[in-house]
């Protein structure tokens, strides 16, 4: 069951409201409360699907929000689903947050406005979609798919139905990125000459005997579309969650766990948010064996249409972050700080017909006040795309071993079909997308 992502719970309230009028030939006096920024019909009515980790976190971040109401948790893991039903019911003072383990279920019982997805990046576009097409409006975690080509399915589901979107790459709200990436983008350094982008290198793992579920978790939901294998422990890290990243039928290691954030700033700081290299050549380093068999270590080099290079690799490779060279010198920003050959292009000011970026100062809060303008967020679906197909490409590079041509704008490998089958991924039976 789904509605119409055109209405909503305050449309429908403007509207009773001016239908009475008509009927009403006195004035009526009505409760503030009933209008006023407590009021039900003012909040933000949310949900969230995958509620541990990452999860657990996005879920604080909103309920800490007094425009939120939290009303329904989902997640596989029984553990996961009742800690977050407790936690919301705890913040209200009341019994109502309502639990699911199935999302499709969550979606034909519930009317929301918005959901929080934090889940493995297997499930990203399947659910996505689906909650795009329910009209909910999605806080979604990085990175935006597993596959090139999901994620295109992901962005046309959010273009489609109308929906506003803000992936997890919350750098983008941090002060000290968006100065680095301002300052780049204002010409501080000259023309840029190249770009590396460091990111954590991979853990590798000895074999891991198969082992049940633990109680509560509903395994075969879990693996969902991805192959079928058997349950284990992940080197004493306990069951599925967290060191699925390793294991490439789930997710591309730390490759594609940190694209959406330092490649999201190396874009960013480039302009090119809606662009993407034309040629991709690199080297990964696998484990020989064991259950883990994503890169623990990689470079590769992203050539774009004007001749730009765009060095990724792991931090043995390349220093953690990203780093513009120029002309004039360079500048660096991480998480630990911000940097520059000069210490006095930092302090560059930038002049009134300068280029200002996104200014958003909170993930969280930015999403809730796009769903209530129903402008753009400061990382909206195609800029996240944009930013994890530079990983997606690099590992399609290093799994065939050649140089990847790729059309930007068609999103397509050019003169490979071997390399263009890994832009999608098979989905194991029932699964469709």
């Amino acid at each position: 069951m789904t509605h119409d992502p055109s209405i909503t719970r305050r449309g429908l309230l403007k509207t009773s409201v001016a239908g009475a009028a008509a009927f009403v030939a006195a004035p009526t006096i009505l409760s503030s409360r009933l209008f006023g920024a407590d009021a039900p019909s003012n909040k933000i009515v949310m949900g969230a699907i995958g509620v541990g980790s990452m999860g657990s976190g996005n879920l604080g971040g909103f309920l800490g929000d007094g425009r939120v109401q939290v009303v329904a948790v989902c997640d596989v893991d029984k553990g996961h689903v009742d800690g977050a039903r407790n936690r919301v019911n705890g913040q209200y003072h009341n019994q109502d947050c309502r639990a699911y383990e199935d999302f499709r279920e969550m979606i034909a019982k519930e009317k929301l406005d918005a959901v929080s997805l934090a889940l493995p990046d297997h499930w990203h576009a399947l659910i996505a979609v689906a909650c795009a097409k329910a009209g909910w409006d999605i806080y979604g975690e990085k990175p935006l798919a597993r596959s090139i080509r999901e994620g295109r399915a992901i962005c046309d589901a959010v273009s489609r139905y109308g929906r506003i979107w803000q992936t997890g790459s919350w750098q983008r709200s941090q002060g000290h990125f968006r100065q680095a990436a301002e300052l780049v983008r204002n010409g501080v350094l000259g023309k840029i000459q190249r770009v590396e982008v460091g990111l954590p290198g991979g853990s590798s793992s000895g074999r891991v005997a198969p082992s049940p579920p633990p109680p509560g978790l509903n395994y075969n939901f879990w693996l969902g579309p991805a192959p079928w294998r058997e349950h284990c422990h992940f080197q004493g890290q306990g069951s599925v969650h967290w060191h699925w990243r390793w294991i490439m039928d789930y997710s591309g290691g730390q490759l594609t766990d940190w694209a959406g954030h330092h490649i999201d700033i190396a874009h960013w700081g480039l302009g090119k948010d809606a662009d993407g290299p034309v040629e991709i050549a690199g080297k990964g380093e696998y484990p020989a064996d064991g259950l883990y068999d994503a890169p623990y270590g990689y470079r590769f080099t992203c050539t774009y249409a004007d001749g730009l290079p765009l060095i990724v690799g792991d931090g043995g490779k390349v220093p953690d972050g990203a780093k513009w060279f120029g002309e004039k010198g360079w500048i660096h920003v991480n998480r630990g700080g911000l940097w520059a050959s000069d210490p006095k292009i930092l302090q560059e000011k930038i002049g009134p017909d300068g280029v200002r970026l996104y200014v958003s100062n909170n993930h969280h809060q930015n999403f809730l006040d796009c769903v209530r303008s129903r402008q753009a967020t400061v990382t909206p679906a195609e800029t996240a795309h944009r930013s994890i197909s530079v990983a997606l490409l690099g590992e399609i590079a290093m799994l065939t071993g050649r140089k990847i041509k790729w059309n930007p704008k068609t999103e397509e490998i050019v003169g490979d079909a071997g390399a263009s089958a890994l832009l999608g991924r098979p989905y194991r039976e029932p699964w469709t997308l």
